[in-house]
């Protein structure tokens, strides 16, 4: 039990304030009077008095500390973790990969580039869904991978994005990332909560590899798994765009938007720089369990190899799920085509290429869509952080600009 501190020491001279309690100090001046004698004894006094003086104040702050130090150990948090993929995995194309934060199983599906392998290995489109009346959670994780992308922020690319319920809505809650140079040190996403139990939906990062997130609360708190938030599995196949590149936040991808937006869950298969209708990406959608596919194929690959691949690319799918849709996306508008023409020929080219084909391709084979609304541009042309790349907002207009399209397609197969 620390001890109470006086409100004020009785030293000589005058009072004054320190560390917020009233203590006296010596006066500016002393009068000395007398013989030589006299003189040092008046000395002698004020010496000892002054010596007297600085053990009391020693002590006074020796004290104070103590109370500064024991009020912080009292309000130190003990923490009980759990696994998050115990939890509910939410986003999840792959449910059986070995390491659960990985979206494909590389060993089991061939083929891939060693970026396209590190890629899939990344945890970009996945969240956990739980429930706790903790006041704080933090997280502690094992990363066996991170990347820094110059267009993509910390908070996003290694970090963390919390969500949690409020009147039926998702609601932003808080979001952290570790230093980076300490990797390892426990994150507290957010404290101070109410104590009341809150369902939490917690986007794991975007460019990073993980082997083990564990979710800590307080020792007394609980932590339990909740259902699935969203309904069906509607899986999306897509470039850097669709794998969340320049998002502030793990929560900000158009995908995640989307699931959101509409209650559905999306998939995420984002692969930035590699969307390109690969045969080896085809068998990993053939493999999945879906209700849905869709797809921003055509912002990687150039007009030839949009010709070259689009059509086997379809029926090697529609082998699989010949009874899903297959909807296609028009890539959007890149705002470096502005000012330079070359970029902005190519990207028309590309457009006009996939649009020739698409229109063949939804009269030649069933169940298959295009849909040309996809837009992340603001009128103001704002919405970009690099030119290429949506910022949070421009992923935003994009998720409503192909929301409408999607759910009438989704509604005629019973998906809503």
């Amino acid at each position: 039990m620390v001890p109470d501190i006086p409100t004020s020491l009785n030293l000589y001279g005058t009072q004054r304030t320190i560390i917020g309690k009233k203590v006296l100090i010596l006066p500016q001046q002393t009068r000395v009077l007398g013989t030589r004698a006299g003189f040092a004894g008046k000395t002698s006094r004020i010496f000892t008095n002054s010596i007297n003086i600085m053990k009391r104040l020693t002590a006074a702050l020796m004290l104070s500390l103590a109370v500064f130090t024991a009020t912080a150990q009292s309000k130190k948090v003990e923490y009980k973790f759990t696994e998050a993929s115990d939890l509910t995995m939410v986003g999840k194309l792959m449910p059986d990969t070995p390491n659960p934060y990985h979206r494909v199983d590389t060993v089991k599906f061939k083929g891939f580039t060693k970026s396209e392998n590190k890629q899939v290995r990344m945890s970009a489109g996945l969240s956990v869904a739980f429930k706790t009346d903790s006041k704080t959670i933090t997280i502690k994780t094992k990363y066996e991978d991170r990347s820094f992308p110059v267009n993509t922020g910390g908070l996003s690319a290694r970090g963390y994005d919390l969500y949690i319920r409020k009147d039926g809505k998702w609601l932003w809650a808080a979001s952290a990332v570790a230093k980076d140079n300490k990797p390892d040190d426990n994150v507290t996403i957010i404290k101070d909560m109410d104590g009341t139990m809150h369902e939490c939906l917690l986007y794991l990062p975007v460019f990073s590899e993980e082997s083990s997130i564990k979710i800590g609360v307080e020792k007394n708190a609980t932590i339990d798994a909740i259902d699935n938030p969203f309904r069906h599995r509607i899986g999306i196949f897509g470039s850097s765009f669709t794998h969340g590149t320049s998002t502030s936040r793990a929560g900000m991808s158009y995908p995640d938007q989307l699931s959101r937006m509409t209650g559905l869950q999306f998939l995420s298969l984002g692969c930035s720089g590699n969307s390109k209708l690969q045969t080896y990406f085809a068998d990993v959608l053939c493999a999945a369990d879906v209700d849905a596919l869709v797809f921003d194929g055509f912002s990687n690959p150039e007009a030839p190899m949009i010709k070259e691949r689009l059509f086997p690319f379809i029926e090697r799918i529609q082998k699989a799920h010949p009874d899903i849709p297959l909807i296609f996306q028009r890539t959007i508008r890149r705002e470096y085509r502005n000012f330079n023409t070359d970029r902005d020929n190519n990207e028309r080219v590309k457009t006009a290429m996939a649009d020739s084909l698409m229109d063949i391709a939804v009269k030649k084979y069933k169940n298959v869509y295009y849909i040309k609304t996809t837009c992340a541009t603001s009128e103001d042309h704002e919405a970009t952080v690099d030119g290429v790349h949506p910022s949070d907002y421009g992923y935003t207009l994009w998720a409503k600009s192909i929301e409408k399209p999607i759910k009438k397609i989704l509604k005629k197969y019973g998906i809503k």
